[in-house]
Parts: C-alpha cells; structure tokens; sequence
C-alpha cells in the first residue's frame, strides 16, 4: 500500500499546532517544513486505510503501530522513521497542553534505533582553503576584466565573512542569517545567539572574523542599525539560507573541495576542531547550543577515529 498521491486539505488544528511551533517555541522553517510532511504523511496514510483523515483526539495507539509497521516495510532509512513520531509526538504534546486529548498514544512504541552516523567535516588545511576562496574568486574576475573595469566586491567579501563567522562561532546557517547588529558584540568579540527554540547562547569569535565582517561593512555601506542583521541581501533584507548554500558551494568547488558538502559541515568542522586541540566536551557543548552532551559526543567519535587512522598509517608496528 502507498501513501495517497492527491494532497491532504488544510487541517486547521494542524495549521494551529505548526503555527505555535514557529511562534512559541521558535522552531525553524526547516523544523516547521519537515513536521508539515511528516503530519501530512500520516493524514495521507490514514485516509488510504478509510477514506477519511484523522480525526486526532480519537486516535489510539493501534493507529500508531499499524502506522509503524507499514513504515517498517517502505525503503526509510532509520532516521526518517524516527523524524516522523517526532513530530506526531510534539504534535500530541501540543494536543495535550491544549486540552483535546488526556494522554499519548504514542507512548511505549518501540522506535528503530538510531543510526551512528559520523558527522563529516573538513581538515584544517581544507577549511583555510575554503576561507580564502572568495577573495581569491575576487582577486580572478578584478584580473579578468582588467584595469578600468569595476567589480562588484560586495558579494565575495559577504561570502567570505560568512564562512569565517560560521567557523569562528560555530554557528547554523539559520543562526548566522538571523544574526543582528545589536547582538554582536565587536569590543568583546561576544555573540548573543538564539538557537534551537529561542534558546540564547553567548559565543566567542576570533579576530579573523570580525576584521572579515567590518571590511564587509564598509565596502557595502552597512547601516549598522541595532536591529538590521549582520549580513543583508541584495534587496537589503536579510541574507537568505538558500543563498548562503548556493555561494557556499561555488566556494567549495572553487577551493578544490566537494560542492555537496553544506554549512553545517562547517559548524562539524568547528567542534571537531576544537576537540583536536584539547577543548573539553562542556565547553563544546555550550558553545554549540546542544541541549544534551550525548549529541556533542559524537565529535569524541570522529577525532577517536581520525586518531587511530594517523596511528595505522604512521606507527611501524600498528
């Protein structure tokens, strides 16, 4: 059985439930878009058993299981099995701090396990590569168009404060493109961060960053206002994530380095660096934004595994 191709209507209490996702509990569009499907996923699924979407208080947990069980038989990886009782489990909590249902269904089912997946990132030599690509990208097109005729220096002097902010702090490409003048604090070389759920973080950032950022500025004539952001786009709004995706692998390509990798291989980058040179694993943590350790000691695995490959191919008795 497959899911029903024909789009699922509107449900108002969904549309509600998403609604304060975003607004309450400040859930990016990323978070907001996937719990949309994943809601929807199920609804389509519901109603190619009975000809009729859920009516959500009455479910019970068999729904659930039968739901699980049917997933279990499609080619999802684990992962997404998981990501989709997530959002019906966030959605239901919602359901009941609202009222409309007294407990969760979903409680007790036995999820797939997660899959240990090792974060990618780039060496220290292919980060300092990648940070220098877009002004040696504007240094190529000033030598081909030759003396007389400008080139717009903006865009590549953005990109590479960008990239050096995002390394420097660590941050999320959602992160860096909300990031507003007034919480970025140049004589200390503090940011005020809010992350995942509005929560608020403060993060150093080092001197490359903020000479990359202030050079930005006046080349573009920044405003400086409080409440602009950091970085604008070219209507003067705030840069957008899908821009910073696109220059992000020109950069990468330009640099000799995979163009599929995506920005938060750089935030991987920085923790995994960070672990290399001796930083504790609270520090990484906090300065990640992380609500648990368990999701930072995934970087413990990477810089393990890279410790014992060095060990392989240079002890002569490994």
């Amino acid at each position: 059985m497959s899911e029903n191709p024909d789009p699922v209507p509107s449900d108002p209490l969904v549309e509600r439930f998403l609604t304060d996702l975003a607004a309450v509990r400040g859930a990016s569009e990323h978070t907001v878009r996937n719990y949309r499907q994943a809601l929807e996923g199920f609804a389509s699924w519901h109603r190619s058993l009975g000809g009729r979407l859920p009516d959500w208080p009455a479910l019970q947990r068999d729904a659930f299981r039968q739901y699980l069980r049917w997933l279990g038989r499609k080619d999802l990886g684990r992962a997404s099995v998981r990501l989709r009782f997530s959002a019906l489990r966030t959605y239901f909590r919602f359901l009941l701090r609202e009222g409309l249902v007294e407990k969760l269904p979903i409680r007790g089912l036995a999820m797939p396990k997660r899959e240990r997946r090792l974060p990618r990132f780039l060496p220290e030599d292919g980060m300092t590569a990648l940070l220098s690509a877009p002004l040696r990208e504007l240094a190529r097109e000033r030598d081909a168009a030759g003396e007389g005729k400008p080139v717009d220096p903006v865009p590549h002097l953005r990109d590479a404060a960008v990239l050096e902010l995002v390394y420097s702090a660590g941050l999320r490409v959602s992160e860096v493109c909300g990031l507003r003048v007034e919480e970025m604090d140049v004589g200390q070389r503090l940011l005020r961060v809010r992350g995942k759920g509005r929560k608020e973080r403060q993060i150093p950032f080092g001197r490359p960053a903020l000479s990359a950022v202030e050079t930005y500025w006046k080349a573009c004539g920044h405003p400086r206002d409080p409440g602009s952001t950091v970085f604008l786009g070219p209507d003067g709004g705030p840069m957008l994530a899908r821009t910073v995706q696109r220059r992000l692998k020109i950069h990468l390509a330009a640099a000799g380095l995979d163009p599929a990798l995506t920005p938060h291989k750089l935030r991987h980058s920085f923790a995994t660096h960070l672990l290399d040179r001796g930083a504790d694993l609270r520090s990484v943590q906090e300065l990640l934004g992380h609500a648990r350790l368990q999701t930072t000691e995934v970087y413990t695995h990477v810089t393990a595994e890279r410790l014992q490959q060095v060990y392989r191919d240079a002890h002569p008795r490994a």
